[in-house]
């Protein structure tokens, strides 16, 4: 299981990278399922996990009105999918890892390929 958490996107662009791993990976949201922006005027973080799987369903380019801060966290193996999932729709870049005995913690920029 890896929990995929997301800073500074609109509900649009949160919808637009968990719908992307939604198709790749079963989550435990519904594949559409919108994310829903809290009240008041405080940031907003988008959080869901997903389990990936052996064979994953192939995704295209997708773009992003602004760039996104995306933190993975689980297993090694895991992370590395979902890391490779948003490879492929996503100009990534990896921002910071850490790592434990058990599992991984990374954070990526995503934005829209050239």
């Amino acid at each position: 299981m890896v929990t995929v958490s997301l800073t500074g996107p609109s509900k649009e662009d949160a919808a637009t990278v968990f719908g992307i791993l939604r198709t790749a990976f079963p989550a435990d949201h519904s594949r559409d399922a919108l994310p829903q922006e809290p009240p008041g005027d405080h940031p907003v973080v988008w959080t869901e996990e997903f389990e990936p799987a052996q064979e994953r369903v192939p995704t295209g380019t997708m773009r992003l009105g602004a760039p996104v801060t995306a933190t993975l966290q689980g297993g090694y193996a895991a992370v590395d999918q979902l890391c490779d999932a948003l490879g492929d729709a996503f100009a990534v870049q990896e921002k910071g890892t850490a790592s434990g005995d058990q599992e991984k913690e990374v954070e990526l920029r995503l934005g829209t390929r050239q």
